[in-house]
């Protein structure tokens, strides 16, 4: 009688461990696996390098025109300011990355001699700041300074209130 209640109970806690294993294997498993829930965006980074933008360049341009069109480089060459390399990339959520470079070369007066490409710079790219999630990234961090830093006035208020007595 007493191996009989404890072949019972060896059964009963051996039933409880392989369904808290089984549990355990199907809760990792859907957890890990899951095709539902996880959210990736487009991570851009770099300058933003358009067709728009190249077209705008010529030869014999100075740094300040170049600086107007394309924005400060993200690279200069160390030892030759002579050389601006403009690096775009876009790690894709759900793809590859996607490299753009712009590299400028200026001779020794400042002037625009040699422009090369490297990646698909005719392609539109994927962006709307204005809508993706986390937009304010790319907002315009002049528009959150005080006006002090600006020189741009505040709007002004309209006719102060009176309390009602």
């Amino acid at each position: 009688m007493i191996d009989q209640n404890h072949d019972s109970e060896e059964q009963a806690q051996m039933q409880k461990l392989t369904r808290i294993i089984a549990l355990s294997v199907t809760l990792a498993t859907v957890s890990g696996c899951s095709t539902f829930g996880v959210y990736k965006r487009d991570i851009p980074q770099g300058n933003l390098i358009t067709q728009e933008m190249v077209q705008q360049l010529r030869p014999g341009m100075s740094q300040r025109q170049v600086t107007q069109v394309m924005g400060r480089p993200l690279l200069e060459a160390p030892f030759d300011a002579r050389e601006w390399d403009y690096v775009f990339q876009l790690d894709k959520a759900y793809s590859g990355v996607e490299t753009r470079r712009l590299t400028l070369t200026f001779d020794d007066t400042g002037q625009l001699v040699n422009i090369e490409k490297d990646g698909n710079i005719a392609k539109d790219l994927p962006l709307d700041i204005n809508t993706a999630p986390g937009a304010s990234e790319g907002a315009d961090p002049l528009k959150a300074m005080p006006e002090e830093s600006t020189g741009v006035s505040a709007p002004e208020a309209g006719p102060a209130s009176t309390p009602r007595r």
